[in-house]
């Protein structure tokens, strides 16, 4: 279970109140002896191999002679010694496709332009020490890890032990930029040579590469998708149609499908039922959906290589609209047609924002909200997001909300080009307590939600395994029940 040549390994940590206090001598030995090789030497590159390399040597024509260091993060605590589920920084996913902890990227300049790409990561447990069943981060206590001999069969990039990273960067001279905020024992590896407006250029320059999708990162998401329908249907199953259904019990149907067919969900499910589903990010889900109310449900499966859908319906829990959430529904209907539409390459990144949000504000209007106040002069002073509150939509990808980081003039205020995956999500909400609106209206809230590709003429839906329609999502509902 160990590999030879690797550092040595730090002293063995015990729990300070565990039941057990030293080993002795022969059961020391025991343990060391006995073990089969596991070593798996026919290995094949993972499926984004040849992707990932083509990704690190944009990166790396980007800043010739600098030494550019991207780590993976390390875990979180949650109480004392558990830790949250690990899951690696997107940019070091997308450069690398490994999910390791503790594992770091760095890019050394070679020659006049290029860099050497190295990973460094954990190797196999130590047997020799006993670390593999001692530390409770053995692979005894977590799992077996790939060696770094299988990680450069499977990375298709060189690996080194994590142990000597300290060293390495303490011997190289080049200039360095850091992808900061996930590794602190990396960047305090570093002080005195980071330079914080360089750091952040090269964060904003890291989230840009992920603005246009290739193949690879389209088929992740058209899976995820895909799941995510599945998830929804098995939803709507377990709701009931005269029994009051726990929002719990909603989020935890659509976790169950996330896990059996992804790594995850992609975020914090948002299962809110009746007036919760004014609040935008309702992920408390501790109350219950009531035949008659209306469930507003954004949830996306995040696959086993960290791409995540996100897409929201909002469902008559008993099965059909009454008239007015019918009439409500379809003007958020209306409003996402008309964003899809505005989709395609060549358009500004807003028009479908611009067009979504123009259609919510003509209904709005219409049902005299407004006073005499025309729909244009609405528009104009923006009166309509008192009930739309958010934008329409944003970028897709490793990130729920990808690409964050990236240059606005590339993104929010440049052209979608093909490739490029967002969501388009327009909402009407009134809440409860909201007196300029009539009773009737107060705790009415619906979003639509969508994940569309920007194609080479136009654009896909990739969620459009579920319907939107509400003619047709009733017809749906009374199909799986």
């Amino acid at each position: 279970m160990t590999e030879t040549g690797t550092p040595a390994t730090p002293p063995i940590k015990y729990r300070k109140n565990g039941l057990t206090r030293g080993v002795t001598d022969e059961l020391a030995e025991s343990m060391k002896h006995g073990w089969a090789d596991t070593e798996r030497r026919d290995l094949e590159p993972i499926p984004q191999a040849a992707h990932t390399a083509r990704r690190r040597a944009e990166l790396s024509a980007a800043y010739p002679g600098e030494l550019l260091v991207i780590p993976a993060g390390t875990p979180k605590v949650r109480a004392n010694d558990c830790d949250y589920a690990f899951r690696p920084s997107s940019d070091y996913v997308y450069l690398t496709g490994d999910l390791s902890q503790d594992a770091v990227l760095v890019l050394e300049p070679a020659g006049e332009s290029g860099h050497t790409a190295v990973a460094y990561l954990r190797g196999r447990s130590v047997v020799e020490n006993g670390e593999f069943w001692l530390d409770n981060h053995g692979e005894l206590w977590d799992g077996r890890r790939n060696g770094l001999a299988e990680n450069e069969l499977l990375l298709g990039l060189p690996c080194r032990d994590v142990r000597t990273l300290t060293a390495d960067l303490a011997g190289a001279s080049a200039p360095v930029r850091l992808l900061r905020g996930h590794d602190a024992g990396v960047q305090s590896a570093l002080e005195g040579r980071l330079d914080a407006e360089r750091d952040a250029e090269f964060e904003i320059h890291l989230s840009g590469l992920r603005l246009v999708k290739d193949e690879f990162e389209i088929a992740e998401l058209r899976f995820a998708c895909e799941a995510t329908a599945r998830g929804f249907e098995d939803v709507v199953r377990v709701l009931g149609t005269d029994t009051p259904t726990p929002e719990r019990l909603i989020e935890g149907t659509f976790f169950v499908r996330a896990r059996l067919e992804g790594n995850d969900v992609g975020y914090s499910t948002i299962a809110a039922a009746g007036a919760h589903a004014t609040t935008l990010h309702w992920v408390r889900n501790n109350g219950q959906a009531l035949p008659g109310d209306l469930l507003l449900l954004d949830a996306g499966v995040e696959t086993n290589r960290l791409y995540t859908a996100d897409v929201t319906r909002t469902l008559p829990v008993g099965g059909r609209f009454t008239e007015l959430q019918r009439k409500v529904y379809d003007a958020v209907y209306d409003a996402q047609e008309a964003g899809i539409a505005a989709v395609r390459p060549g358009a500004d990144f807003r028009d479908f924002h611009h067009a979504a949000q123009r259609t919510l504000a003509e209904h709005l209007t219409s049902w005299g909200l407004f006073g005499d106040l025309s729909a244009d002069k609405v528009y104009e002073l923006g009166l309509h997001r008192r009930f739309t509150l958010a934008g329409t939509g944003h970028m897709l990808g490793l990130d729920v909300h990808d690409c964050a980081h990236s240059r606005t003039e590339e993104h929010v205020d440049g052209p979608l080009k093909a490739g490029m995956v967002l969501t388009v999500e327009p909402g009407i909400y009134f809440q409860e307590n909201d007196l300029t609106v009539p009773e009737e209206y107060r705790g009415i809230g619906v979003r639509i939600e969508d994940d569309i590709l920007v194609t080479e003429d136009g654009s896909e839906n990739l969620s459009a395994g579920l319907p939107r329609r509400s003619d047709e999502v009733e017809a749906w509902l009374a199909e799986l029940r």
